[in-house]
């Protein structure tokens, strides 16, 4: 193969590139978890509205367990051919099997097959997911200077956010513009199919981006992937302690707890959509957009690890009485609950892309990174919901999954604990 070669590239042509398929990966997340009940009447059979539920948060959760395969695979790529084919090939991946997922017959129509082509559209997404977003994490921070790494590579994750505040807006148009009867019937698959949108312009973008030096270096080293994750379990179980309870906390805040309101309002009858749910949700992850460069711009300054943990303990003084909030209080309130969560978890995700590639060593960078977080995202971050519907439906505890949050927290603490400072580390070894 011939040698790619390294050329200069603006820091917004860097951002837009991390940016963009991220946009289109949480989209496609944020637009399931909305219509989780929607979709459960469509593809699973039964008259008991908590097992629906259940079950198509099962299949969520699925798309994280798919991660880990999906950042070995995609991850040997990122490390053996280099950082901008990963890029291309993750994109294409999540864009098809999301328009293919809008696209799906019912069970009502084609019966088991329409569940089981569900559920291999989601572990495709997922797949592709677990190169996507480290990928991007990687690439953004190895072609940034080493004192704007937190800021630059914060795009990653804002892309995350602007994907749900786009999700979010949409089931809020649908919800708004339609009857639920017609929501439930097609309006879900409107933003699956629309998201052909985001994969053009993601091909757009990343035509020909530059490489970055550090991959074309790692193409040279093609050590075994099953010794390098041995080598790194380090920094593979400090990645579980960073953002683990970040990115539980999170789907419980943006997706779970939105989607309950959703479905009670729905279930007391009359015309209530809860869509002034949906409408907060939005809100809230406006703020989290704005919250991720503040935190990444201040970790270039304060330190990551010192700003991740005072984030760290924010977050558990404050999860208890916003779940309070959200599940039993008004819209108003409820808004106000996610407004609480938003600044710490927003700040907390926007320097968390820095500092997990600066404590992962180069030679394997790619494959170790993205298999510590989607194995890490798909125990904290994917079950999350699905764990406190059942202590909510089934266990009749409603503020169990706040201590669920809290045990997270206190794990990840233990683990930044005794770790150095990584601003300031070479990413080039």
């Amino acid at each position: 193969m011939a040698e790619v070669k390294v050329v200069k590239q603006s820091a917004l042509r860097t951002a837009l590139a991390g940016l963009i398929g991220n946009v289109l990966e949480w989209f496609d997340f944020a637009v399931y978890g909305y219509f989780a009940s929607n979709i459960g009447h469509q593809f699973f059979p039964t008259a008991d509205p908590t097992s629906q539920q259940l079950l198509s948060w099962l299949i969520f959760a699925m798309g994280f367990f798919a991660r880990p395969a999906g950042s070995i695979v995609l991850g040997r790529v990122g490390d053996r051919i280099g950082r901008r084919a990963l890029l291309t090939v993750s994109i294409a991946l999540i864009g098809i099997s999301t328009l293919i997922i809008g696209l799906l017959p019912t069970y009502e129509q084609i019966g088991i097959a329409a569940p089981l082509l569900l559920l291999t559209m989601r572990v495709i997404q997922g797949f592709s997911l677990g190169g996507e977003f480290t990928g991007s994490m990687v690439y953004t921070t190895e072609l940034s200077s080493p004192l704007m790494r937190g800021l630059v590579s914060s795009s990653t994750a804002a892309g995350v956010t602007i994907g749900f505040i786009l999700g979010s807006l949409t089931a809020w148009a649908i919800g708004q513009s339609m009857s639920p009867a017609d929501v439930d019937t097609y309006g879900w698959r409107i933003p699956f199919i629309g998201s052909v949108v985001f994969l053009l312009i993601g091909y757009l973008l990343r035509r020909g981006i530059a490489e970055t030096e550090e991959g074309l270096k790692a193409k040279e080293i093609r050590l075994p992937w099953f010794a390098s994750l041995v080598a790194d379990w380090r920094p593979i179980v400090q990645t579980f302690g960073i953002v683990g309870m970040t990115n539980a906390a999170y789907y419980l805040t943006f997706t779970y707890a939105v989607e309950r309101r959703k479905a009670l309002a729905l279930a007391g009858g009359g015309t209530a959509t809860g869509g002034e749910f949906q409408l907060a949700t939005t809100i809230g992850l406006l703020v989290v957009l704005f919250a991720k460069p503040l935190g990444g711009w201040l970790s270039d300054h304060t330190g990551r690890r010192k700003l991740m943990m005072v984030l760290t303990v924010a977050v558990m003084a404050l999860i208890y009485p916003a779940m309070q909030m959200m599940l039993h209080g008004s819209s108003n309130t409820f808004i106000l609950a996610q407004m609480m969560l938003a600044v710490p978890l927003g700040m907390a995700l926007g320097l968390q892309g820095a500092m997990l590639v600066e404590i992962f060593p180069l030679r394997a960078r790619v494959t170790s990174m993205s298999v510590a977080y989607s194995v890490t995202l798909a125990l904290a971050g994917g079950t999350a919901p699905m764990v406190a519907t059942w202590f909510v439906e089934t266990l009749r505890q409603p503020l169990w999954p706040a201590f669920y949050i809290m045990a997270y927290g206190a794990i990840g603490l233990a683990i930044m604990w005794p770790m150095a400072e990584t601003n300031t580390r070479r990413l080039d070894t």
